[in-house]
């Protein structure tokens, strides 16, 4: 292949750098929301542990060292097990098999659902793991507290944390970002209303995480049935879901590992 001469070098940049602003344009309207969506989730628990700190010393101390722990050993690896759908459900779409994209949400939320259950055991054993690392008893005992009703809220996470990688997979990030932004919004009433209104307390903060996250859920499935955008990506639940598991979890597991 011959070299492109001294004088066309200068058109061949030109050609470059016209095609690159297109792209980066594109790249900024797909990141943009993801960064945005990825930030309004995270302040979900942030306004728990907010409203937890009104309450006082010791209840602000055992929800922030329960969410800390519940970050580490829960979601931080559920969202890395997830994660193995970027990489699986890119390919379908690329291949134009977009069934698989269905097939392949189902099987990581029935893996990630199987994963729920050590994490379940870790989180209502949490006071007894504080003590045995050192922690304040009173401290344990209310970030313990905290922890056990946090376990709910990993019924629709699971669902939830899948589902958004399904849309992200296909450029569906404005979605994505709106129920995120209209979730969180509503956080902030429901954290009032099971804190201070239901007399809940600290519980009360850490039970309106697992209702927000199913008010999400709710939004994106009601989007995903009404909007019809997702009728070759989503033709229903499979017994297909059941095979490959452990191909699936074989990919899952390194990529929660960069995660956690």
């Amino acid at each position: 292949m011959e070299k492109p001469s001294v004088d066309e070098q200068p058109l061949l940049v030109e050609r470059d750098e016209n095609a690159a602003a297109p792209e980066a344009k594109r790249l900024l309207r797909l990141a943009g929301p993801l960064v945005a969506s990825g930030i309004l989730q995270c302040a979900l628990q942030l306004v728990s542990v907010m409203f937890v700190g009104h309450l006082g010393e010791l209840p602000l101390a055992g929800a922030s060292l329960a969410t800390s722990l519940a970050n580490v050993t829960g979601f931080s690896l559920l969202v890395g097990m997830a994660s193995a759908l970027d990489t699986l459900c890119g390919q379908a779409f690329g291949a134009r098999q977009y069934h698989l994209l269905g097939v392949y949400k189902q099987r990581a939320m029935l893996v990630l659902t199987l994963a729920c259950v050590p994490i379940a055991l870790v989180w209502a054993n949490t006071a007894r793991i504080l003590l045995l690392l050192g922690q304040d008893t009173a401290i344990a005992a209310e970030a313990g507290a905290y922890a056990r009703w946090l376990i709910p809220a990993l019924v629709p996470y699971v669902p939830l944390t899948c589902h958004i990688r399904f849309l992200q997979t296909q450029s569906m990030v404005v979605p994505v970002m709106a129920s995120s932004a209209v979730t969180s919004l509503s956080h902030v009433l429901v954290c009032w209303a099971l804190v201070h209104r239901a007399g809940m307390g600290s519980k009360g903060a850490a039970l309106a995480t697992a209702v927000s996250y199913s008010a999400n859920l709710a939004i994106l499935s009601l989007y995903t049935r009404l909007s019809g955008v997702c009728k070759t990506t989503w033709t229903g639940f499979s017994m297909e879901a059941f095979k490959e598991l452990r191909q699936f979890a074989e990919l899952a597991v390194p990529s929660a590992m960069m995660v956690w």
